[in-house]
């Protein structure tokens, strides 16, 4: 078998059948791929919805609505390795999928795709957000913000030794050297962004939030945090950056400030949802 799949997936109705359909894309059927669909205190029919677009998919419904439950439980019920860990709103293939488990054949414990985020809809200040964001070289380099990794063996025993934490993706690129992972140039996924200010913002506050705990637990690098000379630096590489810039500072500061009641009070659980991302649905906070 090539690999295993898992899905948490809290009411992803919208999104969950392009994520499966894609997945199966480049790859034989049951005997290929272990899919395993988590469906975590789910309101709407994503259970359905994942059965209808993969009956080859093992989907399994639990009533706690915590991603970090989903994937425990989507790891217990899989004994495949590599193990690819998939959120429900985004695109990778089944052919980027094989590219990210030769990766591992290849020595590193972990590899994540290069992402794509298609900026339609996105109003102008947050496409140049994005503009600058997709440049830090964090970003670049890290495995978080893709919707996508994959582990060896090993790789899962030290992420599953982590304690839980909300910016769950950044501590798990942060938990390997730069040596032992790796972005696969030749993989893609579709990450799909936020389409507002509003919705940027939400998901801004939440990464803000999740940074502080790390920091607070020690578990992000020195080279992971953006500074003033980082910014300065990207202006001098790239003169074009330097319109869009106050836009990024702006939102990075509007966004610190927002979580400062989150950070002060410790609440590193209620999840702020982006819904502009999954077809313009009301949105909502839910738990991690």
């Amino acid at each position: 078998m090539l690999a295993s799949v898992v899905i948490p997936a809290n009411n992803e109705s919208a999104t969950i059948e392009r994520t499966l359909v894609a997945l199966r894309s480049g790859v034989g059927g049951a005997a290929e791929l272990d899919v395993v669909v988590v469906c975590n205190g789910c309101t709407d029919d994503t259970a359905e919805a994942a059965r209808r677009a993969d009956p080859l998919a093992r989907v399994i419904e639990v009533p706690e609505p915590s991603k970090t439950a989903a994937v425990r439980v989507g790891n217990a019920a899989t004994r495949v390795f590599p193990r690819v860990h998939v959120d429900a709103d985004v695109e990778l293939t089944g052919a980027a999928l094989r590219l990210l488990v030769a990766a591992l054949d290849d020595g590193v414990l972990a590899a994540a795709p290069q992402r794509i985020q298609p900026r339609d809809g996105c109003t102008r200040p947050v496409r140049w957000y994005y503009d600058v964001w997709e440049q830090l070289p964090q970003v670049r380099a890290g495995l978080f913000g893709r919707g996508v990794v994959a582990l060896s063996d090993e790789g899962q025993r030290r992420v599953s030794a982590l304690p839980p934490m909300m910016s769950d993706d950044l501590v798990i690129s942060e938990v390997f050297h730069p040596s032992e992972r790796r972005v696969v140039e030749a993989a893609t996924v579709v990450v799909h962004p936020a389409r507002t200010m509003r919705a940027l913002l939400r998901r801004r506050v939440r990464v803000v939030t999740g940074n502080a705990q790390a920091d607070a637990d020690g578990v992000r690098r020195r080279d992971a945090v953006t500074t003033p000379r980082t910014l300065l630096r990207m202006i001098r590489r790239q003169p074009s950056l330097a319109m869009r810039m106050p836009f990024f500072v702006a939102v990075t500061l509007v966004a610190r400030w927002r979580a400062r009641a989150a950070v002060r009070s410790g609440d590193f659980t209620t999840w702020q949802r982006d819904e502009s991302s999954r077809g313009g649905a009301r949105p909502r906070a839910a738990k991690p």
